[in-house]
């Protein structure tokens, strides 16, 4: 995953809610749950801040001067809401170990958890899978992400991959922009989708085929080639934004 040079904070404020808001027009949200976060420009190792949405405000809601600023700890240290405990536990362990995830973004939807419930995770079933071919890690389930000593095992899981999937609990992508987690997320949840439907129809149509291992290397490699696009995907949604919910931006 390439590195990107990490935006400033208006613009990171900018583009974290939007994706909050792109994630409540997908149905990605759980009332007030799950997190999405972006490390803030500066601070030594260790000492990095990063936004993060409100504990109490739906994803439909959110603006970019809502976002709070928390520490490595989860501490706010920016802005006068609170935070949900368990949410930061997750985002702080890949901000510390991958220096390439500006943007941590975490999912509870329907498909996701289905196919985290699934002892073979994501197969291979179709070209929007082929793209995380050996890039999704697995971390099995632990209970609600209040222990902080559970970090160490998520990085372990996680370790150089675009995605994670969190066995019993969702997603998570990571990317060096948001739009790069962003699309990241909007695929391997698309992939989880057409699981879950290929699973619902073989019970009626038969077995469903799996693409061979080495041509889901070949497209994932085909992908690799076009990352870029990305931004012209996350720029396509923004102007969507501007047209039908401008206040994401205030």
């Amino acid at each position: 995953m390439p590195h990107t040079t990490q935006a400033d904070e208006a613009t990171l404020r900018r583009d974290l809610a939007a994706a909050y808001r792109l994630a409540a027009r997908f149905g990605w949200d759980d009332t007030l749950y799950t997190h999405f976060s972006a490390r803030l420009p500066g601070g030594r190792k260790g000492q990095q801040r990063f936004l993060l949405n409100p504990f109490g405000l739906m994803f439909k809601e959110v603006r970019a001067s809502d976002l709070i600023v928390v520490n490595l700890e989860g501490k706010v240290v920016q802005g006068d809401a609170a935070m949900n405990p368990a949410g930061f536990t997750i985002h702080s362990a890949v901000h510390t170990a991958r220096d390439d995830a500006h943007c941590v973004i975490h999912t509870h939807t329907v498909p996701g958890m289905a196919v985290a419930a699934c002892e073979q995770g994501l197969l291979q079933l179709n070209q929007i899978s082929a793209e995380f071919h050996q890039s999704v890690g697995v971390h099995p389930y632990e209970g609600v992400a209040f222990n902080l000593e559970e970090r160490s095992r998520i990085q372990a899981a996680l370790a150089d991959n675009m995605a994670l999937i969190l066995r019993h609990h969702g997603l998570l992508s990571v990317g060096p922009t948001v739009a790069d987690a962003f699309c990241i997320m909007y695929y391997l949840n698309k992939a989880c989708e057409i699981q879950l439907a290929a699973a619902q129809l073989a019970s009626i149509a038969g077995p469903v085929t799996r693409i061979p291992p080495a041509l889901s290397a070949h497209v994932r490699k085909q992908f690799r080639g076009v990352e870029h696009e990305r931004q012209l995907v996350w720029a396509a949604w923004l102007r969507d934004l501007d047209r039908s919910e401008p206040d994401y931006r205030l």
